[in-house]
């Protein structure tokens, strides 16, 4: 059965003429770039079924924990590894939000991100900010003797971290009084000029009638450019200036501010705990403080990596609670309100909103949560080209070839970095990762872009196509992961604008993508996912029952019938729309689905479905034989040398009366006898020999099996043709394991 044929390219000139981009690179229409002339069609072939299901568990984000879940949880053979798929249903891992409750974060005005007034705080706000502060002391003892012998200090740290609350309480350890607070906006240039000179501050000592008392000056979050950076002249400038009045000075900066020849001080986040149980002591008495600390959604809080000013917020909410004015669900809610909070906070356009290749970034980091962080960057470069596109596409995008520092920037994205091993075509190698702090903050990141801001739809549909492009299958995997996330945020746009288009395509890896994404979509909890497939499965479009039955072998071990009824109907309508040939890619995908089905944790119940319908007619035997004799190519780890997985399940099963027992022998004798199936299957029986020449434990379960192939003088004559007759490896001799086998067949 021939292939459909892909489309006539476009003459020069059409509507959908490829387009220049910078750089070079030429793209579709759907944001794809073309292959070279006469490559494609040579170089776009499908993955095998088995290969296809391994990249999709060793490349989707933690927050589907594919290959821990029922659906992945290594079928026959157990464990992680790459066994069969079972199961489908989804608990817990990815929290999209399903609602929105702001919770005000209140803070005195002096320490507000956007205020640019100078004034002086209160004694009295210093004394409460006191009672719950909560730091190193080791830490704070050290930053202020540096303050005391140098008068002025660089806080660095990244927002909400408390950082200006420290800067505050360090100058209220110092016990200056008065502590006025300078405008943000003072140019570095400038910052001299808010201090008295030696004139100004002896006339201000002769009319004073006590001595003045040392004062202490904050600048929060100083404005910077990267023409004109804080420089350390400015701070010897201002150091003179300080001493000559006996005043103090604190500018904090955040992690990308630009500085030149000034080492700041780093501000770490105080544990959230400490933090917690500060203001617990300052809201409720000790016991109720010690009792909700043990709450198990306190600790659950605590794990999640929460900022100070949420801790604060929600100590109060706590006090509350502790006083019957909260219920137990806000509680619980309020880790998830505060990420939501955070993540829409991320997108705002304000004054203090990130720069757009920094928001570019977090949406990268969001679809390649725990990948690599070197190809998380340069993604989100390509994201960011696209935005400024959106944004004006007149402007020729440009992107900074060397830009923020990994440390700052994962810092501003509230992410980590770390080493651990990627898996790889080429086999694990390790690689510095980059993920989330919060697992839940990439889904909660995707669904308020998608749906929070539609302007970034057009490039953000864009970019995902250019994935699905790549030739990487984690780069093509974390595009279907990031689609699932979306069509569980918004089904009928991203089928619409991502998935069927996908699926629709005349390339086998964009087909692959979109079933990988409603793989996904469908563990996350998505509705609707089976109903797509069975429709597809039964419609008109070729390449999307393609899609349907790849993805009835991950999806299918939930609903075994069905899916196993959708495969032989759609074997049923291929047959007979071409009888004479049997050949069709489909036929192929087919078979493999339902090899994939035999290896999952539904494998019994598959198995005896198989064996009850095997005399249906000619396409459903010929799809059983196949599926069997595809799922009995499989090894454990996908070794070359590994024991063959259904090998392993029927040993297991050799002792019980399950379905194993007989029907793997069964199925043997029916595709060992069958014209159409017998070649190949003796190729993996031969295959099997040569394992068990390597394996004791191989060659033990092929003594019990191959009894039970023998029922008739005929299988016994081909079973021991091929013992007799079969060379060893490259052409040698025969494996001795080949004459012992011998001896186990029964004469017949």
């Amino acid at each position: 059965m021939s292939t459909p044929e892909a489309p006539a390219p476009e003459r020069p000139g059409a509507a959908n003429a490829v387009p220049q981009q910078p750089g070079g690179d030429t793209e579709t229409s759907d944001g794809a770039r073309p292959e070279a002339e006469g490559e494609p069609e040579e170089r776009d072939q499908p993955q095998n079924a088995w290969s296809a299901r391994r990249d999709l568990v060793d490349h989707s984000p933690r927050i589907m924990n594919v290959g821990a879940r029922a659906a992945f949880n290594g079928g026959l053979h157990g464990g992680t590894q790459h066994g069969g798929i079972s199961g489908g249903n989804f608990s817990g891992d990815v929290y999209l939000g399903s609602r929105t409750e702001v919770f005000q974060l209140n803070f005195p005005s002096f320490a507000s991100p956007a205020s640019a007034a100078s004034g002086e705080v209160p004694s009295a706000t210093l004394e409460e900010l006191a009672t719950h502060f909560a730091a190193d002391e080791e830490l704070m003892a050290r930053l202020a003797e540096r303050l005391r012998q140098e008068r002025v200090l660089v806080l660095s740290g990244g927002r909400f971290t408390g950082r200006r609350t420290a800067a505050l309480m360090l100058l209220h350890r110092l016990g200056v009084s008065p502590v006025r607070v300078l405008d943000r906006d003072t140019r570095p240039g400038e910052l001299a000029d808010k201090f008295p000179g030696d004139k100004a501050a002896d006339e201000a000592g002769d009319k004073a009638e006590e001595p003045p008392r040392a004062c202490g000056y904050v600048l929060l979050d100083l404005t910077t450019r990267r023409d004109n950076p804080l420089r350390e002249h400015h701070l010897l400038t201002v150091r003179d200036r300080l001493a000559a009045q006996d005043a103090y000075l604190i500018v904090t900066v955040g992690p990308t501010t630009p500085v030149e020849d000034v080492t700041p001080e780093e501000w770490p986040p105080p544990a959230a705990a400490d933090v917690l149980a500060a203001h617990l002591r300052t809201l409720t008495d000790p016991g109720t403080a010690a009792g909700l600390l043990a709450r198990t959604q306190v600790t659950d809080f605590l794990g999640r990596s929460h900022q100070p000013r949420e801790v604060a917020r929600f100590a109060e909410l706590l006090a509350r609670y502790a006083a019957g004015e909260a219920d137990e669900r806000t509680v619980a809610d309020f880790s998830g309100v505060a990420l939501e909070n955070q993540v829409q906070e991320w997108f705002a356009e304000d004054e203090t909103s990130l720069h757009l290749r920094d928001k570019a970034f977090l949406v990268a980091l969001a679809a390649f949560d725990g990948g690599p962080y070197p190809l998380t960057a340069e993604l989100s470069d390509l994201l960011y080209r696209f935005l400024q596109e959106t944004e004006n596409p007149a402007r020729v995008p440009e992107v900074p070839v060397f830009g923020t520092h990994v440390r700052k920037r994962l810092q501003v994205a509230r992410a980590k970095a770390y080493l651990a091993e990627e898996h790889t075509e080429w086999g694990p190698v390790t690689q510095k990762k980059a993920e989330f702090l919060d697992e839940r903050a990439s889904g909660v990141l995707l669904r308020e872009v998608w749906t929070g801001h539609p302007s970034a739809r057009p490039a953000l549909i864009r970019w995902l196509r250019r994935l699905a492009d790549d030739g990487r299958p984690l780069v093509r995997t974390r595009a279907a992961s990031t689609a699932a996330v979306l069509a569980r945020t918004d089904l009928p746009s991203a089928m619409a604008l991502v998935i069927q288009p996908w699926g629709m395509s005349k390339w086998f890896k964009h087909r692959l993508v979109a079933v990988n994404a409603l793989t996904l979509a469908h563990f996350i909890a998505t509705p609707n996912i089976p109903s797509i497939l069975d429709a597809w499965c039964s419609g008109d479009d070729p390449r999307l029952r393609w899609v349907a039955v790849r993805a009835y072998g991950l999806l299918g071990p939930e609903r075994p019938e069905q899916a196993l009824a959708a495969l032989r109907g759609a074997v049923r309508r291929l047959y007979a729309d071409a009888p004479d040939s049997t050949d069709d890619e489909l036929v192929v995908e087919l078979a493999q689905s339902v090899g994939l089905l035999l290896l999952s944790s539904a494998s019994d119940q598959v198995l005896t479905e198989l064996g009850a319908h095997i005399d249906d007619d000619r396409a459903v035997r010929d799809l059983t034989l196949g599926g069997f004799v595809s799922a009995c190519a499989r090894k454990e780890d996908d070794e070359p040398y590994g024991t063959p997985l259904v090998l392993s399940w029927y040993a297991r099963a050799a002792g019980e009366s399950g379905p194993a027992a007989q029907g793997v022998p069964f199925l043997w004798r029916t595709a060992l006898g069958d014209p159409r199936t017998t070649r190949d299957a003796l190729d993996v029986l031969r295959g099997w020999v040569l394992i068990a020449d390597r394996s004791t434990a191989a060659e033990w379960a092929l003594a019990a099996l191959l009894p039970a192939l023998v029922t008739t003088s005929t299988e016994h004559q081909r079973l021991s043709h091929l013992l007799r007759t079969m060379s060893g490896e490259d052409g040698n001799a025969p494996p001795a394991v080949a004459a012992r086998l011998l001896t186990t067949l029964p004469n017949r």
